[in-house]
């Protein structure tokens, strides 16, 4: 896929994955094109479909290629007939650990309302992996799940936060739950505090997790960036993509900022079976993932571009194609 309006090709690996997947990135790729960006694409059949064929999940020899690709752009993972867990931590995890994409970022807006940003720790906190059972299977069956929390990693990530606020409103939100994470959320806290001092333009402010949770909803308006650890950024932002048009509008990027391999960029939303082949899908959240990853990428103008014609074609109903060639076309 090329176009001659642009000096550089990047090349990208693409995961169609499962269901919607290879539906909504299709609309992406074809909205890039005509943004005039050219890419140079291999794609990789991986997912719940991949494993049913023949067991593979993500190997070690994908992640050693995929290294030396500009990005990774994703459609959506998992069927009902893979037991939960295998793809997410075998392919989405495994990714997420091994290319150190330890910066998930999720925008938000909502024309007239609302434009605020969600960082979430992205490779730590309960989902490192930490735990186990003891007599599975009996009466007497115990289950620990810990959390795992790094000096390092919550401070790269909250130092990324600060990044970003004195680049949009000098505002940065930490949300955790530190009246009973007392271990936890002591560590980012204090990590918070100390990095502050760094940046004495932004001001910041503190949130339990339930409190957020409630601001999300009523009162969206007071957060201009938010930063938060892995558990909690997975669900408040999944509630941010409910408060600003839907989830098929959320788009998302799992960043390497230290540029040691490449970022990968997807859809908050899964692969939803029931519609999949159907064209029923929304392209708008793929299509928008497409464009941070051309932002990432130093393509800036036509990320902005491809975004405000999404903005433009936010409430448009049609089909998934139809969707796309009138992004496309607002180009």
């Amino acid at each position: 896929m090329a176009s001659e309006n642009t000096s550089k090709t990047y090349r990208i690996a693409v995961v169609g994955g499962d269901g919607i997947g290879p539906e909504v990135i299709e609309q992406g790729l074809k909205v890039i094109d005509a943004a005039g960006v050219a890419l140079e694409t291999v794609d990789y059949a991986l997912g719940g479909h991949r494993y049913l064929e023949d067991g593979t999940v993500l190997t070690d020899e994908i992640l050693s290629e995929w290294r030396a690709f500009d990005a990774i752009y994703l459609g959506a993972v998992g069927t009902p007939a893979v037991p939960p867990g295998v793809i997410e931590r075998g392919l989405l995890l495994k990714m997420r650990f091994e290319l150190d994409l330890y910066v998930n970022l999720r925008p938000f807006k909502l024309e007239g309302s609302h434009d605020f940003v969600v960082i979430r720790e992205n490779t730590e906190g309960t989902y490192a992996g930490e735990g186990g059972f003891m007599r599975k299977g009996t009466p007497h069956e115990i289950a620990t799940q810990g959390s795992v929390n790094t000096r390092r990693g919550a401070e790269r990530a909250i130092r990324y936060g600060f990044e970003l606020a004195t680049k949009r409103r000098n505002h940065l939100t930490l949300v955790h739950k530190t009246n009973v994470l007392t271990f936890s959320g002591d560590l980012w806290e204090r990590a918070f505090n100390e990095v502050a001092a760094e940046y004495p333009g932004v001001t910041t402010a503190y949130n339990h997790v339930d409190a957020a949770c409630i601001y999300f909803v009523q009162d969206p308006q007071r957060y201009d960036v938010v930063v938060t650890d892995n558990l909690f950024g997975d669900i408040l932002t999944d509630l941010g993509g409910a408060v600003s048009g839907g989830i098929g509008l959320a788009a998302s990027a799992n960043l390497n900022p230290a540029r040691t391999g490449p970022s990968m960029f997807e859809p908050v939303h899964g692969s939803a079976p029931d519609i999949a082949g159907q064209q029923k899908a929304n392209p708008i959240a793929a299509i928008r993932s497409g464009a941070m990853m051309l932002d990432y990428l130093g393509e800036a103008e036509a990320a902005s571009r491809i975004t405000a014609a999404c903005e433009a074609c936010a409430d448009m109903s049609g089909s998934t194609g139809e969707i796309g060639d009138a992004v496309a076309d607002h180009l």
